[in-house]
């Protein structure tokens, strides 16, 4: 069981607790949130609350969060382009169309299917049944390095280091529109979107995010971007580029609803890692090339 202790700020003062918690918590919906009030998992001053309770902005919430369901995610022979390997990580180039970890509607054919398969029963259990190994993930229709642990000392290490900062991510990106700066930081939180509860926004109350982006070329209405992670909130690039009014080439959930022809998904892809050894301490920095589409959409849009 994991306990969360969460404070609203007067900002939130009116928001429905159901709400705000969806908002507040990577991952939980609203409906999900609701459930744990009806059990009565979110207390203030030990007194269960209401779904339907208007926060004051006062509150102290104690948050029990159940412990996922166990899922059996069986090895399967699925290809991995492998960058590096030792006894203690893997790196992998994820394709694009991979999903990165079994769950409702993907039960099988992931990346978590295939790292069992290649590895054996040489991956972390910290990540429960549901993600072995896994220390981050990369959304389904975005490709790029991604690393595991092999076992839960090197996951610890990893995992700390993602927490302060100290393993970098960088992604290349190509966005729609010209951004007027060659260089900026996006330093605003990222929640569950209020309406529509299968994407995120940039929402009063959410978690902590930062991206700091460079522009790289100019192209025909279109910016080459790369992107450096300092937090890691679910889809944060693709959700900061789109407040900023540049969202991703090919991005149909934050951008133009109509796929860009030749292309998969969204024109993203990380493109760089660099950590430090679980083991020895050694600065690790790894990249890989990007994917022909994506090149295939530089050229396209490249000023003759």
């Amino acid at each position: 069981m994991e306990d969360l202790t969460l404070q609203p700020n007067k900002e939130d003062a009116g928001t429905r607790v159901d709400a705000w918690l969806a908002a507040r918590v990577e991952g939980l919906t609203r409906s999900a949130a609701a459930r744990l009030l009806e059990e009565g998992r979110v207390t203030w001053g030990g007194k269960p609350l209401a779904k339907n309770h208007k926060l004051t902005g006062a509150e102290l919430l104690e948050v029990s969060l159940p412990e996922p369901k166990p899922v059996d995610a069986a090895p399967q022979n699925i290809p991995l382009d492998i960058v590096y390997e030792d006894e203690d990580v893997i790196v992998v180039n994820k394709p694009k169309g991979l999903v990165v970890h079994p769950a409702p509607g993907h039960p099988d054919g992931t990346l978590v299917n295939a790292l069992l398969y290649h590895c054996g029963g040489s991956l972390s259990g910290i990540g429960g049944q549901l993600r072995p190994g896994i220390v981050h993930r990369i959304d389904r229709d975005t490709s790029g390095l991604i690393i595991a642990a092999k076992n839960d000392a090197a996951h610890q290490c990893l995992a700390a280091q993602l927490q302060d900062h100290t393993l970098a991510r960088v992604y290349r990106c190509i966005v729609v529109g010209n951004l007027r700066e060659d260089a900026g930081t996006v330093d605003a939180p990222i929640g569950r979107h209020p309406v529509d509860r299968k994407k995120m926004a940039v929402v009063a109350g959410g978690r902590p995010a930062v991206t700091h982006w460079l522009v790289l070329k100019r192209l025909r209405g279109c910016t080459y971007v790369e992107c450096r992670l300092e937090t890691g909130r679910t889809h944060q690039i693709r959700v900061h580029m789109a407040h900023l009014g540049h969202p991703i080439l090919g991005d149909t959930v934050y951008g133009a609803k109509k796929p860009v022809p030749g292309l998969q998904g969204q024109c993203l892809h990380a493109v760089g890692l660099r950590f430090r050894h679980p083991r020895t301490g050694e600065l690790v920095e790894l990249s890989c090339g990007l994917p022909e589409e994506f090149e295939a959409q530089l050229k396209k849009y490249t000023c003759v």
